[in-house]
């Protein structure tokens, strides 16, 4: 059984015109993957049911000047294609990441990662820190329990049913996931984010959703953080209701060497189309100070440690 990981309607296609994309091919998934700008390497690892372009638009033309960024579509999503069905865990998706760095890039890398992402990133630190110099993973936590947990139940088990909501619901339920309510009342930023939503969440094939989303509900970093020694920075969003601050906390305090972030008043996905200069801003001046080699200028001081709070009073 082959599983065509795609969204219904793929970036890259209009008019039934196809451009040339990079592929990776291993034994039972094929990679797609793009990379853009010159030196060090960073690798992007999207949110669980977002293709890696989503960081195409909004951060990586940002550090094309001195970095190199390299995205790629996780299974279950985007123009990659798994030749293995479901389920696929969290150690599954970090695996096929450790194969592009290892092929595609120059280790070590910087890893940022945004929701799933951000679990891949960190999973990928316990498993292959030969790869990895650090790891920002946005939007995180350590496990799901409570409400988290429900949430997500709920959304796979709607899912498994073979129901999918209706596009102009669907676009709805999840702008009250990723942003908050300042940006959902301002008409011009809706306006902005409107067409993200629609084009990840309006026409979007159920069973891989559930399967990319029962991957992180399964997730569980407790154990191995503590004797992580790979710097981890956890990005956390005051108004970000999928993953609150306290919970992305959790994941700095826990881990050997990590460093907790705050930006108030933006949501878990206020990267695309919300405040994204913010959320640029503080993964600069994180990068800063690993790469100062490749800084086009003075690099920033080096990233707080656990309490540190940049962006804000």
């Amino acid at each position: 059984m082959r599983a065509d990981c795609r969204h219904k309607r793929t970036r890259g296609q209009d008019e039934g015109r196809c451009y040339p994309v990079p592929e990776l091919q291993l034994d039972d998934v094929t990679l797609h993957y793009e990379q853009s700008g010159s030196g060090p390497d960073v690798v992007w690892l999207a949110a669980g049911d977002q293709p890696g372009d989503r960081w195409r638009l909004y951060q990586t033309p940002s550090f094309d000047a001195f970095l190199r960024s390299c995205t790629y579509d996780a299974r279950g999503v985007g123009r990659t294609v798994s030749a293995s069905p479901p389920p696929w865990p969290i150690p599954v998706h970090a695996r096929d990441c450790a194969a592009l760095i290892e092929r595609a890039c120059t280790p070590p890398v910087a890893l940022i990662g945004l929701s799933m992402g951000s679990l891949i990133a960190q999973e990928l630190c316990f498993t292959r820190p030969d790869l990895v110099r650090c790891a920002v993973v946005a939007g995180t936590c350590v496990r799901k329990t409570g409400f988290m947990s429900y949430w997500e139940e709920a959304e796979i088990s709607l899912r498994n049913t073979g129901k999918e909501l209706p596009p102009e619901f669907a676009i709805a339920h999840y702008a009250f996931l990723y942003y908050p309510a300042d940006a959902l009342g301002d008409d011009e930023t809706w306006r902005r984010v409107k067409p993200l939503l629609e084009e990840d969440f309006a026409h979007r094939d159920g069973e891989m959703l559930a399967a990319q989303w029962q991957a992180c509900l399964d997730y569980d970093s407790s154990g191995r953080l503590p004797s992580c020694q790979v710097p981890i920075h956890a990005i956390a969003f005051s108004e970000d209701v999928q993953t609150p601050p306290g919970r992305v906390r959790e994941v700095a305090e826990l881990a050997g060497n990590g460093s907790f972030h705050l930006l108030r008043g933006l949501g878990h996905g206020s990267a695309f189309g919300h405040r994204p200069e913010e959320v640029n801003e503080c993964l600069r001046s994180i990068l800063a100070s690993y790469f100062a080699e490749a800084w086009p200028s003075e690099p920033a001081e080096a990233a707080p440690r656990r309490d540190g709070v940049p962006g804000t009073p």
